[in-house]
């Protein structure tokens, strides 16, 4: 069975498409592809339809990183589709669980953060209306979170041992 990660920033076209690209880079390195599946959204409809941020995208480049994808709004729905849903900040993480009033899925609602091994980071910020040093930043920032993230997963889909 396949692993459904949903990442999940405002506009969808700097942040979760990075760490959506990011953790395919990952899967395929190790082979992984088949065992888990990536997906990105925003929170907001500002950018339906637009490809992932040109800066972001020369900032991705530089670590060897293509980005793909075409941004599309959060749905309700998608907290039923998905095995993890990844949020950049506070505000996204909230934005999730209000589309979840009677709280079913807040069990699979975490912010990527939570899970850099090397960075103190509580957010991921929106580099949007930074410089060059902004989107370098946050493809460092997400790749630590994504490695971390892909070492739960995978932690936590190891057969137990009686």
């Amino acid at each position: 069975m396949t692993t459904r990660l949903l990442f999940v920033c405002l506009g969808n076209i700097c942040r979760s498409p990075s760490a959506e690209n990011i953790m395919q880079h990952l899967l395929q390195a190790r082979e992984l592809t088949s065992a888990i599946s990536c997906d990105s959204a925003g929170t907001s409809s500002y950018h339906i339809g637009s490809p992932p941020d040109r800066r972001m995208a020369q900032a991705a480049q530089r670590q060897g990183i293509t980005l793909k994808g075409q941004a599309r709004q959060l749905e309700a729905v998608d907290l039923a589709s998905f095995d993890w849903i990844l949020a950049m900040d506070d505000a996204n993480y909230r934005d999730i669980l209000r589309l979840d009033p009677q709280g079913h899925y807040q069990h699979k609602v975490r912010k990527i953060c939570d899970f850099c091994r090397h960075h103190p980071d509580t957010e991921v910020p929106d580099p949007y209306y930074g410089g060059e040093a902004g989107f370098r930043y946050v493809i460092d920032l997400l790749m630590d979170a994504c490695e971390g993230f892909l070492e739960f997963v995978l932690q936590e889909s190891a057969p137990r041992g009686v």
